[in-house]
C-alpha cells in the first residue's frame, strides 16, 4: 500500500473506521480513497480524474461540487444551526414541504414527513401504515407484501422488507412480509426501456391476498425500479395492476423512489409521474439534497394524514404520530434541499435527463450480446449490464471489470454479477463515449 493510495493516512490511521459495506480487511490492505469531487468527475488520492458513473451512490443528480448547495449550507450554519422538530418548528421546513409538493410530488400526494435517509423514510412509511389501519379500526392489517430482490434499506423495516438474501440472512425473524417475485425475466433480455413481457406476474399479488386475507395486509411496497437488486424494471402494465388491486382490496400500495426520485428516470420527477400510477406513500432521499447533507422524505396522501390528525384517539395536545427522528427537518439538510430543488428547476435538470437518455440508450446497447454479457437494460438515466458467471474462486467478472474501468478513468459499480450505473443528470455527449469506450475495452479485456 502505498502513502499516495492512502490519501497519506498510515496503516494504523485505517483501523478505527468500521466501514460500511465493506470487505474491511480487504480495503485496508488496498485502499480506494477519494480526495475532491467536481461536475462529473471524482480525484482519486493519486490524483487521477474519474469519471463518476454512480453519481456518488445514487444521489448527487445534479453534479459534484455545487456551489449553490454550499452556499446555502454555509449560510443557515450561520444562521440556525439546528432547530427542534418535535413540538417547535422553523419557516425552511414548511417552505421546503410546499416546493416538494408543487416540483417532486406526484398528484395527490400533498404531505411530507421528514426523515434522514431512505431507510428511515422506508420505517416511518412502514409506520405509518400500521398505524393508519389501526386508526381506521382494521388493527388486524399488519402483514407488508414486498418482492424478491427488492433493496428498502437497512433499517428493521427495511431489512424486513428486503428481497436479497446477503442482506437478511445474518439477522434473524423480522416483520412479517410476503414476498412477490421479482421481474427480470429472460424473455425480456436486451430490453429498451420497459420491457414487453411480465404484466401478469402482478397477478401473484391476488394469489398472497387469498392466502393472507386482506384484513391482514397493511401494505404493498415495491421499488417501482429496483435498484441496488440490479435495475430491474417494471414491465409495461405491471405497476397498474399492482394499483388495481391494492384498491379493489383495501391496501396501501407504497412506492419506495429512493432511486428513482428526483429526476433519475428523465423528463419527470418521479417514477410515479413518468408512468402515471400514484402510490399511497412515497420514500425518498439521495437526490432530496444531492447527497450534500443526509435527507429523506416520505410523501403521503391527505387522507392518511387527516385520519391521523382528526383521530378521536389522540387528544388535540398529544402527538398524533409517536416517531420522529432528532434531526427531522434539519435546517441545514432543509437549506441544501431548497438549493438542489432551486438547480434542477434553472439547469431544467429533469428535462436535460430525458434528452440525455436516448444516447445513454444507445451507446449501452452497443454492448448487447457482448462478451460473457446475458443481458443489457436501461432506463432513463440507468443502466445495467449482467454478465455469464465465471465459476472460478476470486472476483466476480462483474467486479473484474470495474477495477479496469477504475485504472482506465470511469467508475462503474459491481453488484454481483451486473453492473449498475446512474450518472449524473448532467452528464453529455462527451462523457458517454468516454464511459462506454472504457467499459467496453474493460469487458473484451476479462475472460
Amino acid at each position: 500500500m502505498s502513502n499516495n493510495q492512502a490519501a497519506g493516512l498510515s496503516p494504523e490511521e485505517l483501523q478505527a473506521w468500521w466501514m460500511p459495506f465493506t470487505a474491511n480487511a480487504a480495503f485496508k490492505s488496498n485502499p480506494r480513497m477519494y480526495t475532491g469531487a467536481e461536475g462529473m468527475y471524482l480525484t482519486m488520492a493519486d490524483g487521477r480524474k474519474i469519471i463518476d458513473t454512480n453519481a456518488g451512490l445514487w444521489c448527487c443528480n445534479a453534479g459534484h461540487g455545487r456551489k449553490e448547495i454550499a452556499d446555502a449550507v454555509s449560510k443557515q450554519l450561520l444562521e440556525m444551526d439546528y432547530a427542534n422538530p418535535f413540538s417547535y418548528g422553523h419557516p425552511l421546513a414548511f417552505q421546503l414541504a410546499n416546493r416538494l409538493v408543487e416540483q417532486i410530488a406526484p398528484e395527490g400526494l400533498n404531505r411530507v414527513f421528514f426523515t434522514n435517509s431512505g431507510s428511515e423514510a422506508v420505517d416511518t412509511a412502514t409506520k405509518i401504515a400500521r398505524q393508519y389501519w389501526r386508526l381506521k379500526g382494521e388493527a388486524s392489517k399488519t402483514c407488508f407484501i414486498a418482492r424478491v430482490k427488492a433493496y428498502h434499506g437497512v433499517n428493521w423495516a427495511g431489512v424486513s422488507l428486503s428481497g436479497l438474501t446477503p442482506n437478511r440472512k445474518a439477522f434473524g425473524p423480522a416483520l412479517e412480509a410476503d414476498f412477490l417475485r421479482h421481474t427480470l425475466l429472460p424473455e425480456n433480455a436486451y430490453s429498451r426501456g420497459l420491457p414487453d413481457n411480465g404484466a401478469e406476474l402482478a397477478e401473484e399479488l391476488n394469489d398472497m391476498i387469498g392466502m393472507r386475507d386482506a384484513s391482514n395486509i397493511a401494505a404493498v411496497i415495491v421499488e417501482p425500479m429496483s435498484g441496488a437488486g440490479g435495475i430491474i424494471l417494471p414491465p409495461k402494465g405491471y405497476l397498474q395492476r399492482l394499483r388495481e388491486i391494492c384498491d379493489q382490496h383495501n391496501i396501501l400500495l407504497i412506492f419506495d423512489e429512493v432511486i428513482s426520485a428526483y429526476g433519475r428516470v428523465g423528463d419527470a420527477a418521479t417514477m410515479a409521474e413518468k408512468i402515471g400510477v400514484t402510490p399511497d406513500l412515497m420514500t425518498t432521499a439521495k437526490g432530496l439534497t444531492n447527497g450534500a447533507i443526509p435527507m429523506g422524505a416520505v410523501y403521503l396522501k391527505q387522507e392518511i394524514y387527516d385520519t391521523f390528525v382528526n383521530s378521536s384517539d389522540t387528544p388535540s395536545i398529544a402527538p398524533e404520530f409517536m416517531h420522529g427522528y432528532t434531526y427531522s427537518a434539519h435546517p441545514v439538510a432543509c437549506a441544501a434541499a431548497m438549493a438542489t430543488m432551486d438547480i434542477y428547476r434553472d439547469d431544467q435538470l429533469f428535462a436535460h435527463a430525458g434528452k440525455m437518455a436516448t444516447p445513454w440508450e444507445e451507446a449501452i446497447h452497443t454492448l448487447d450480446h457482448g462478451r460473457n454479457i446475458n443481458d443489457v437494460r436501461n432506463y432513463g438515466l440507468l443502466g445495467a449490464i449482467d454478465f455469464q458467471p465465471h465459476g472460478k474462486a476470486g472476483p466476480s467478472r462483474a467486479a473484474q471489470i470495474a477495477n479496469i474501468c477504475l485504472e482506465n478513468g470511469v467508475t462503474v459499480r459491481p453488484a454481483g454479477e451486473s453492473i449498475v450505473m446512474s450518472p449524473p443528470l448532467i452528464i453529455e455527449q462527451e462523457h458517454i463515449d468516454t464511459i462506454f469506450n472504457v467499459l467496453t475495452d474493460a469487458i473484451n479485456t476479462v475472460d
